[in-house]
């Protein structure tokens, strides 16, 4: 199985990761209550998926491994746009973050980007699992996939967009050699700093495949 960056996997009860460390207790809490684990950005391991464990706090989160044996659905920020759980969200009222993702979905078809954006961190991870994580000052993490370049007009226009919501919105553009946040591509010129299994790297296009790279 290969899960992208950001998917959300629910895993099976009582299923054991596999880490470098010892297992803080907060994580197996979390796990017996919402087995829900994110995959991050890192390079394959013995065939196992990078996975992060998040807690109740920004203090607590946890990187493991995990066989994909154990994951027993997977959901990317795609799919859960596609989904638009939001509009009837029992929480839409109290965070604004789930509110404004019906404004940023019509923002998104002009820019052809319908069917490449998702939402990522605290609100992904609730619309995901049903467990509230998302709070009232929670920020709007978003997440766009593509595989070509996206035109410097049409990045310009959607970031000017975004900043005109209510809440802070931050966009990460997956390419195929990394993420770029979407404030950095638009700001800069090459190279621009992406977000790799290996680490952070400056590249002049974040669109070229590795092979060409």
């Amino acid at each position: 199985m290969r899960a992208l960056t950001h998917a959300l996997l629910c895993i099976a009860p009582g299923q054991a990761l596999t880490t470098e460390g010892a297992v803080p207790a907060w994580v197996t809490e979390q796990l017996a209550r919402t087995p829900w684990v994110v995959v991050r950005r890192a390079g394959a391991a013995r065939g196992l998926l990078p996975v992060g464990v998040r807690g109740r706090s920004r203090a607590e989160r946890f990187a493991a491994w995990l066989p994909a044996s154990a994951v027993l659905e997977c959901i990317t920020p795609t799919q859960l746009a596609a989904r638009r759980a939001w509009r009837h969200h029992p929480r839409r009222t109290e965070v604004p973050a789930l509110a404004a993702l019906e404004e940023v979905a019509a923002m998104m078809v002009p820019a052809n980007l319908a069917a490449h954006w998702g939402p990522g961190g605290s609100v992904a991870f609730e619309l995901a699992s049903g467990c509230p994580t998302a709070s009232a000052a929670s920020d709007l993490d978003l997440i766009v996939r593509l595989d070509t370049v996206l035109p410097a007009a049409t990045a310009g226009a959607l970031l000017a967009q975004l900043r005109q919501l209510p809440v802070r919105a931050d966009v990460l553009l997956e390419t195929p050699r990394g993420g770029v946040a979407l404030s950095e591509y638009v700001r800069a010129s090459a190279p621009y700093l992406v977000r790799t299994p290996e680490g952070a790297r400056l590249l002049d296009d974040p669109w070229a495949s590795a092979a060409a790279a």
